[in-house]
């Protein structure tokens, strides 16, 4: 997962692309990057570390333009060197600067292509850098000095007839405008907005309406999938679905974890929708254990407690803050390396004793990936004196790879993978081990939307709807393994 926004504007946009940036910083803290056109020129600068460290003064003073892109990185695909930092810059056809939020299944694949037939070079191991040039090329095809719409949509329906995989893109193409577009599932998402000024209406898109909100866009709706967005230069707006006769299959994995509660995505309210979790958690606890003896919820902060608020409510039990967070520590599920998952935990937490000494508790967490903060979270509640520690997960047990642009590729790193609750359970050190069920996490995510009727739960199902090849699985495996990382260390 990474965050991207893009802003046609009536003024300079910088300014903007960084506050945009710092609201979806959550979902990537390795990279951070802003493209502008400043006349015929694009103004580019990133680099590693979080938004308000890439950007210092100079920086945003040299960012001139009223048109603009921004990215901040999650790694997933590639590497963590800073020459993967987005946006990815191409100067022809026309110029293009790339943000992109996702990953390919058939980037391997589609890089020969390009060398082979396209006569395209990819200089990095990001699969952006592959769907650009897909882009490109598409492009280029068209052999027109001047593109219309059409000619720019043509070229993204190209994208998608070679692209696989989940992917949201802002493209600043120069001398036209942002050209946005969803992968044919609609998997990654991809928000548009509109706000007035005295010179007319502006534009922008992003990964989630959070980022409209604090720059004072509404909401206008979703970009579908398959869809393109035009945002011209000139202050137009111009659409066309660019794929047709997929299923509409969004990552469910947003409303779980990814998106801030304040967001709106598929018309659902992310926070609403973890209150729905939690309410559907608390019947499944009185169904199992109605004499359940739980004395206190406690939330994992912070993306579980609108979950556990909830919960407590439904079960009449109290809910406490029995953890205090340092809010000085990065997520640990979007942490680089597993060494340094586990050193952060202890640093980004603290128990308060008073909260669990004596009591039967409660923890509730938003999911439960790896195990490694989870047992560790456990272990501290009885060293704080809880007498008995019960494990809710608000989703179901992560048993396979996401591939679509989330870190958990491997299944020997998945806590629940060819685990039975019981044994993840006494793996994590729990006395009782409670999962959501997956049909209750689509019923609490669809009900905002009657017109939302599946997702993407592939990390729960091992569905995968794009389709994945067991070789490319394989592959992923092995590209996580010391070994691999012992032959990159040594090139």
């Amino acid at each position: 997962m990474c965050g991207i926004i893009g802003i046609v504007g009536k003024s300079e946009v910088a300014s903007a692309l960084y506050d945009g940036l710092t609201v979806l910083q959550h979902r990537g803290q390795d990279a951070a990057g802003i493209a502008t056109v400043d006349g015929s020129k694009l103004r580019l600068h990133k680099a590693r570390g979080l938004v308000r460290d890439v950007f210092q003064r100079d920086d945003m003073l040299k960012l001139r333009g009223r048109v603009g892109i921004g990215h901040c990185r999650y790694p997933t695909a590639g590497s963590d060197d800073v020459g993967e930092a987005q946006p990815f810059y191409v100067n022809s056809p026309y110029g293009i600067a790339l943000a992109h939020n996702g990953n390919l299944v058939n980037a391997d694949a589609i890089s020969s292509e390009l060398f082979e037939g396209d006569r395209r070079h990819i200089n990095t191991n990001s699969d952006s850098e592959v769907l650009l040039n897909v882009l490109a090329h598409e492009l280029q095809i068209q052999e027109r000095m001047s593109l219309t719409p059409d000619h720019l949509f043509k070229a993204v329906a190209g994208v998608h007839s070679r692209a696989r995989g989940g992917y949201a893109v802002a493209a600043l193409v120069l001398g036209y405008g942002i050209l946005a577009f969803r992968d044919p599932h609609g998997i990654r998402p991809l928000v548009l907005g509109e706000r007035d000024t005295p010179d007319g209406k502006e534009y922008a898109v992003a990964s989630e309406s959070v980022a409209l909100d604090i720059l004072g866009f509404r909401r206008l709706r979703d970009v579908e999938p398959g869809e393109a967005v035009l945002l011209g230069f000139d202050g137009s707006l111009h659409h066309r679905r660019c794929a047709e006769g997929y299923a509409h299959t969004p990552c469910i994995f947003e409303y779980v974890y990814l998106a801030r509660p304040d967001s709106m995505i598929e018309d659902v309210s992310v926070y609403k929708a973890r209150l729905r979790m939690g309410e559907r958690l608390a019947a499944k606890i009185r169904r199992l254990r109605p004499d359940h003896g739980i004395d206190a919820v406690i939330p994992i902060p912070d993306t579980a407690r609108t979950a556990a608020s909830s919960l407590a409510n439904d079960l009449g039990v109290p809910m406490r803050e029995g953890f205090v967070k340092n809010r000085y520590i990065g997520r640990t599920f979007i942490m680089p390396g597993q060494s340094e998952r586990v050193k952060s935990v202890r640093r980004k937490l603290n128990a308060i004793d008073l909260e669990f000494r004596r009591k039967t508790v409660l923890l509730v967490d938003d999911s439960i990936v790896r195990g490694t903060t989870s047992k560790q979270i456990i272990q501290m509640a009885r060293e704080a004196g809880a007498t008995k520690v019960y494990f809710a997960s608000a989703a179901p047990p992560v048993r396979y790879p996401n591939v679509y642009g989330i870190d958990m590729p491997a299944p020997a790193e998945l806590v629940a993978h060819n685990r039975s609750e019981e044994e993840v359970a006494e793996l994590l050190g729990a006395d009782w081990l409670v999962y959501q069920d997956l049909d209750d996490l689509v019923a609490s995510v669809s009900e905002g939307n009657e017109d939302l009727k599946t997702f993407d739960t592939s990390c729960f199902s091992g569905e995968y709807v794009t389709g994945v090849q067991a070789d490319y699985l394989r592959e992923l495996e092995f590209a996580r393994s010391d070994e691999a990382k012992t032959m990159r260390r040594a090139s």
